[in-house]
Parts: C-alpha cells; structure tokens; sequence
C-alpha cells in the first residue's frame, strides 16, 4: 500500500499540476498508478465512469495515470452553494450539506470513507499519489481534518510540502508551516518543493538551505516555471484570466464570471483558437459591445447567479447583444437562465425561489429529483461530439421543440431559438470536440485550428512529467512511500 501526499503552505501552490506530473512521470516509468484527494471544495467537476462526479483535477490526474476517473479517487466533493453551505458529495453521490456551523466537526465522520477509498485504490496499484487540500497550516481547522494532516496520520503516508516561489515568502510560509504543526503532524513531513521558480535557481540556494536548517526537512527540487501548464484543465476559479478586448484579427468571445462559475473548464479548448480572444468578464465589467458571442457558464447554484447577473446588468448586456445580431450560448446553467424562469421549490441550490430568466428561449427550468451525472454523444450543429451531464432540474418549453443537439440514446438536449442566435445545452465539453467547436466557430465567420484537445492535454501531461522528472527527486518520493508501506 505505497503512497505519497502532496500538501501546500496554501492554495493554489500548485499541487494538483505537479501531482498530476508526477503520476504520469510514474505510469512512463512503467509502474501502476492512481491518484488520490481525500477532500476537495469545488464547483469544477467530472462525471465518472461508475456514475458518480469527483473534482476536474483528479479526472485530470486519472488522465496522467491513464487510469479511468472512479469516485474513490475523491471521496468527499464539497460544492460552495449561495447559502453559506456547501452541498456534500460522498462516493460520487449527494449526501446533503456541509454549513458553516458544522464544518468542522461534520467532516470527522467522513475519515472512514476516505480510507476506504484509499485502501481499494492501494489494492489495485504499485502507488498511491495523494493530494492535500488548502494547508496544513490552517490549524483552526485541525479539529475534524480528513484532508491533509487528519488522513496522513490515519492512513500512514508521508508528506512532501510544496511552496510556491512566485507568490513570494516561500522561506517563511515553510518554516512557519513547522512552527504551527503539532509535532506528531511535522513528523509526517519528510521534505519539500519549491514550485514555480522563475530564473536562475542557483540565487535561491542560500534559501534552499536556510529553508532546510529552519524546518529540518531535505529539499526535494525547485521547480521552474512551466507553460505547458496553462493547457491543463484548471480547477479553481481564482485563476481565471480576464480580459475585456479582443487583439487585432480575433473575433471576442465573452463569458462573465459568476459567483458560483462551475465547469468553466468547458472553454479552455477556445484559447488555442488563433481566431478567438477568450474573454472572462469580471463583476463591475460590462460585457463588451464587440463580442461576437457570448457564453453563459455551469452555475452551482443557478437562481443566485441569476439574481448576480442582473445586479451586474449583464441582463441588458446580453439582450442589447442579440439585438445587435450577436450569438449567445448558455450551458447547463446557462441554458437555465436563458429560458423564461427557474423555480426552485425545495430549495435544492439555495433557499426556495422562483426567478425571472433572461427570456431569449422560450423554455422554463424547475429543480427538482435527482442529480444527473452521465457521459452522452450525439449529433448538434451538424456534426458529431461526445461530452458529459452534471446537473439537477428539468427543462421544458415550446423552445426546446428546436433541440440543440440530438443524443444517441434518442433523447433531445437543449434549445435553439428561432433565429438560431440563441442556443443552450446540458451537455458539458462541447469545445473539446474539433468538429462541433468548428461548426460553432464557423458561425462566427472563423475557421477551426482542428486540433484535437485532448491530445494538447496528453501531451501537455507528457512535457509537465518530463519537466518533474528533471526537477523533483521522484526516487527520494519512491523510496519514501514503499519504506512506510513496509
């Protein structure tokens, strides 16, 4: 049962990109391999194939392994929703909420579910490579921890700390990290990385060895900076990029940042388009008069961001852009709030309400029954593409007798209005598929680079393992794991 455990001096250091390398690094060296996440906080989600959904950046980490996603390899899902609470996935499935109130303590009960997990995954492979969640340093949240230190001491797996150079304080986020840890939690830290170095790495060895001495811990690599990490499917809607104009010869396709943003991942295979400016619109930003099309995202709580989105007056933006002639694009939630109204009488996402649409497809969404987790293909736009379902409520209207795409399994998804400017889905990774990202892009007046997305994603997993192989002692991480399964 050999496994590893990334954990960060914080967010966003980049643990999930360099597990993610370091599990294709291994599956290249021949050996099996699975990845791992106790618990994560996410609205960016996969469908999986035993039917459950899990966090985008263990699909992605399944990918490295080249192993299926399953719902063992994350757990525990908690999904920000409006009210301060959190809905609860276990196993894949919705088993209620997480509020603030019982954070803490509501997670404790989980750590069985997390080890069984992790025990199934070390019976089928030669390592387990886990990723921690937030830090370890935030103690005030020690009490109940199934995420980091609560499942490195339960399960028996060494940790390696990474920090990340670019965000500056690296010397003190390690160190202070020590100084806050109860001692029996430093004991499972057997070395660190730093992670996103830019320039020469021989100015920070001072640092390196002073990092070494404060914390006691051996230096495991200083990881350069590496672009090819901008293709990978990102998880956390902090490191969206925005931008509000598009450069000279590209046509604009803009997409404003809802509070809940989920599946944004769905226009990443846009911005290798040479054709197209990608442009996330930032609250207090109106949505630019020159956007060819506008896309409105996955929301893990559709009535709220509806509600935001009219505070914002992108409302008046997106109905002065059809107008104009302009193309608009809603998924999953998006497709919600380009219909008439969104009930939500049972207060699934949020407290019950009903609220007003923008009203461009003549459809209405009430939330309701189970939620659907599927992988689908079908025929839209006059081409063929495969793509996947995540979503709670139902949606029926006159509009929806001009179907957006047709499923294999018979079924009709979505709406296209009568002037054919206006179109929503259900269905999620549309962009990924060459053929229907050119027939949209076509009607944009642009021509499709072609490119297959996710070859750019296998070989972009490729050059981040090449890239960890260089820079990170992979043997040390070995060694360490199988000593401790021993």
């Amino acid at each position: 049962m050999a496994s590893i455990m990334l954990q960060g001096t914080g967010s966003d250091v980049g643990k999930s990109v360099l597990v993610a390398g370091i599990c294709r690094a291994l599956a290249n060296r021949g050996l099996s391999v699975l990845p791992f996440k106790p618990q994560n906080m996410s609205n960016n989600a996969a469908v999986t194939a035993d039917g459950g959904e899990i966090g985008r950046a263990q699909a992605l980490q399944a990918l490295a392994a080249r192993a299926e996603p399953h719902t063992d390899m994350n757990p525990v899902l908690l999904k920000p929703q409006a009210d301060l609470t959190a809905q609860l996935i276990v196993h894949g499935r919705v088993r209620g909420t997480l509020g603030t109130a019982d954070f803490r303590e509501g997670r404790r009960p989980l750590l069985p579910d997390v080890l069984k997990s992790h025990a199934r995954l070390a019976a089928r492979c030669d390592i387990v490579v886990v990723e921690g969640a937030g830090s370890p340093a935030e103690i005030n949240l020690r009490s109940g921890d199934i995420a980091n230190m609560g499942f490195a001491r339960a399960a028996g797996v060494p940790v390696v700390l990474i920090g990340d150079i670019d965000r500056g304080g690296v010397i003190a986020a390690l160190a202070g990290t020590r100084a806050v840890l109860d001692p029996a939690d430093a004991a499972m830290i057997r070395g660190f990385v730093i992670n996103k170095f830019r320039g020469d790495p021989a100015l920070f060895e001072d640092g390196y060895r002073a990092i070494e001495r404060l914390t006691g811990w051996p230096g495991m690599g200083v990881v350069p900076w590496l672009a090819a990490a901008r293709t990978l499917p990102s998880e956390d809607a902090v490191v969206l990029e925005r931008g509000q104009g598009a450069r000279a010869g590209r046509r604009l396709i803009a997409c404003p940042i809802l509070p809940r943003i989920a599946n944004f991942d769905d226009l990443d295979p846009l911005k290798a388009e040479p054709g197209v400016e990608l442009a996330m619109i930032p609250p207090g930003t109106p949505i630019p008069a020159e956007a060819a099309l506008i896309v409105l995202p996955g929301s893990k709580a559709t009535i709220p961001d509806m509600a935001f989105l009219r505070e914002q007056g992108w409302d008046i933006d997106i109905l002065a852009h059809h107008r104009r002639g302009g193309m608009i694009l809603g998924i999953c939630g998006g497709y919600q709030m380009l219909g008439r109204w969104i009930a939500d009488p049972k207060g699934i996402e949020g407290p019950p309400a009903t609220i007003a649409g923008i009203g461009l497809i003549d459809v209405t969404t009430r939330l309701s029954g189970d939620k659907t987790l599927r992988a689908v293909s079908g025929a839209a736009l006059g081409t063929r593409f495969g793509g996947y379902e995540m979503h709670i409520g139902e949606t029926h209207g006159p509009g929806a007798d001009l179907p957006f795409a047709v499923l294999d399994d018979g079924t009709l998804d979505g709406a296209i209005s009568l002037d054919g400017r206006v179109m929503g889905t259900y269905c999620h990774g549309l962009f990924a598929d060459p053929g229907l990202r050119g027939a949209l892009l076509g009607k944009l007046g642009l021509a499709s680079n072609g490119l297959d997305h996710a070859a750019m994603v296998d070989a972009a997993l490729d050059e981040l393992a090449d890239h960890c192989e260089r820079h990170i002692a992979i043997d040390a991480m070995l060694a360490l794991a199988r000593s401790a399964a021993t």
